[in-house]
C-alpha cells in the first residue's frame, strides 16, 4: 500500500490513494449473476452498504433518443414529423443548448433525409449524430454526411457477449477495440453504448474495457463517450446496493477506477421497473454530465426515460430552467396528439389531459380559493396549462365557470361567472345528472357536448 501514489481530488479537495488497475478477467463461463438475476424468480435488490459519494458535475444536460430508440416501439416517424419534432426540440433546449443532442438513424433513405434537413437547420443544439453497426461501411456513411459522432453497440453483460456474440470476454473487447480504432481513423468521435451494465461484470469487463478506450482517446486525441445503457431498466439508486444494479457504484466505477470524466458519461435508461426518471438523476447525481431520453417515454418495451421529466428534474436539481421554454412541452404533446395520432394516457404527468385536474370536489373547493393548494407549480406559466376541475355535484355554480373559463382557455373580458346563463343552465343539467342517481365525475367530452348545445341554444360563442 505504501508504493501506491497520493494525490490531491480537485473535485472533492480531499487527499486520496491511487487505485488499484483492474484487469480484464477473461472467465471460460459466463457470469451470469445467479444470485441476483434467477429467471424463474423476481430479480433482487441486495445491499452490501458500500457508499460512494455524490459528484454532481459542474454542468449536466439532455440528450435524446426520440428518432433512435424512440422510433423501435412504434410506427416510423415521417421525414416532415422527424424535422417539426427536430424544431420543437431546439426551441425547447433553449439558447444554452440543455438539449445537447439527437441521435438518428441512417439506414433507410427516409432518415438520412430527415438527417440532411436537420443539418441544414445549423442548428448548434441539438447537435444531429448517429446510431450505426460497428463496421467501415457505416462508419464512412456517417463520415460522408458530415457528423461527428456516432453511437457503437458494445454489449458488455455476459449474457451479450457469451449468449448472443458467442465471444469470450477478451475477444469481444478486442472486436470492439478495433471497431472504435475503425471510427477514431477517420475522424468520429464514438460513443459507445455500454448495453446491459446492469448485469455486467463491472470490476471484470466493463472498467478493463473503458481503460482501454481512454488511451484510445489520448492516442488519437478525439473524446469517447460512454454511454451507461441500464438496457433491461435493473438499475437502482439506493445508496448501498450491490453492483451491477447500482447505478451510483457504476457511475463512480467509470469515473474513479477507469478514468473516465463526468462530461462523457451519459446514462440511457429503461422503465422495465418504474425506475428510468429516479435512476437517470441518480447518474447526474454521482457524476454523469448527459442523461438520454426520449420524448414522452416512448422506446423499447416499458420505454425510456421521458425527456419532459428530465427537464423538470433539471429545473428543480439547478434551481433554474437555464432558459428551456417548457411550453414547448405542450406544444409537442398536442403535435403527437392531433398530427401524429399519438395517445398519450391522460394521467402521464406534465402532458396528460388530466395532469393538472382536480376531481375530488373538497380539493375542487379548495383550488377554488387558491389554485397554489393542489398544482404542483404554475402550470399555466410553465405549460400553457392552466389548473382545471373536474365538474361533479359538489362544483357548484363557481366550479362549472372555472371549468369553462379555463378549458376554452377564456382571456379575462370574455370569461363567464357563476351568474352568467350558460353556467345557470350547465348547472341545472349537472343536479339532475345527480339526482338521477349518477355517481362519477363528468367527463370533458360530455360537457362539451351539453356547452355547445347550450352556446347554441343560447345564440353566444365561447
Amino acid at each position: 500500500m505504501e508504493d501506491r501514489k497520493v494525490f490531491m481530488n480537485q473535485h472533492t479537495n480531499l487527499l486520496e490513494l491511487e487505485e488499484h488497475m483492474y484487469p480484464l478477467v477473461d472467465v471460460k463461463t459466463p457470469n451470469v449473476f445467479r444470485n441476483l438475476f434467477r429467471y424463474d424468480e423476481i430479480p433482487k435488490i441486495a445491499f452490501n452498504d458500500r457508499i460512494v459519494p455524490h459528484h454532481m458535475p459542474d454542468e449536466i444536460w439532455i440528450t435524446d433518443t426520440t428518432f433512435r430508440d424512440g422510433q423501435q416501439s412504434r410506427a416510423p416517424y415521417t421525414t416532415e414529423q422527424i424535422v417539426t419534432i427536430f424544431d420543437y426540440l431546439h426551441r425547447l433546449g433553449g439558447p444554452k443548448g440543455k438539449i445537447r443532442q439527437s441521435e438518428f438513424f441512417l439506414y433507410s433513405k427516409k432518415d438520412r433525409d430527415a438527417v440532411y434537413k436537420c443539418l441544414e437547420k445549423g442548428y448548434a443544439f441539438p447537435e444531429v449524430t448517429s446510431w450505426i453497426r460497428a463496421s467501415k461501411k457505416d462508419f464512412q456513411l456517417v463520415k460522408d454526411i458530415g457528423l461527428k459522432e456516432t453511437g457503437v453497440l458494445v454489449s458488455c453483460s455476459d449474457y451479450h457477449i457469451f449468449y448472443k456474440l458467442k465471444k469470450t470476454r477478451r475477444e469481444a473487447m478486442e472486436h470492439y477495440l478495433s471497431v472504435i480504432r475503425d471510427c477514431l481513423e477517420i475522424g468520429v468521435r464514438p460513443r459507445c453504448h455500454l448495453e446491459d451494465i446492469t448485469r455486467s461484470d463491472i470490476y471484470g469487463f466493463v472498467i478493463p474495457f473503458c481503460v482501454e478506450l481512454m488511451k484510445l482517446m489520448e492516442e488519437y486525441k478525439i473524446p469517447v463517450k460512454v454511454r451507461v445503457c441500464d438496457t433491461m431498466g435493473y438499475g437502482v439508486n439506493f445508496p448501498g446496493a450491490v453492483i451491477p444494479r447500482s447505478i451510483p457504484g457504476i457511475i463512480y466505477g467509470l469515473m474513479t477506477h477507469a478514468g473516465v470524466p463526468s462530461e462523457l458519461i451519459e446514462f440511457h435508461g429503461h422503465n422495465d421497473f418504474y425506475k428510468a426518471v429516479n435512476n437517470s438523476t441518480t447518474a447526474w447525481l454521482y457524476g454523469a454530465s448527459g442523461v438520454n431520453c426520449s420524448l414522452f417515454g416512448i422506446g423499447e418495451r416499458t420505454g425510456n426515460t421521458p425527456l419532459e421529466a428530465m427537464v423538470f428534474e433539471y429545473a428543480q436539481l439547478k434551481g433554474t430552467l437555464d432558459g428551456m421554454d417548457t411550453r414547448v412541452i405542450t406544444e409537442l404533446a398536442e403535435y403527437y396528439e392531433e398530427e401524429i395520432g399519438y395517445h398519450i394516457p391522460s394521467g402521464t404527468p406534465f402532458v396528460g389531459k388530466n395532469f393538472n385536474v382536480t376531481k375530488a370536489g373538497i380539493h375542487a373547493d379548495g383550488m377554488l380559493k387558491s389554485e397554489e393548494i393542489y398544482n404542483i407549480f404554475d402550470t399555466e406559466k410553465f405549460l400553457n396549462r392552466p389548473a382545471r376541475v373536474s365538474v361533479s355535484n359538489t362544483s357548484g355554480a363557481a366550479g362549472i365557470a372555472y371549468w369553462i373559463n379555463a378549458f376554452y382557455k377564456l382571456p379575462k373580458e370574455r370569461q363567464v361567472d357563476k351568474n352568467s346563463a350558460l353556467v345557470s343552465q350547465v348547472k341545472d343539467w349537472v343536479d339532475k345528472e345527480y339526482e338521477d342517481g349518477r355517481v362519477t365525475v363528468l367527463t370533458d367530452e360530455e360537457l362539451v357536448e351539453k356547452i355547445s348545445s347550450i352556446c347554441e341554444h343560447l345564440h353566444i360563442t365561447l
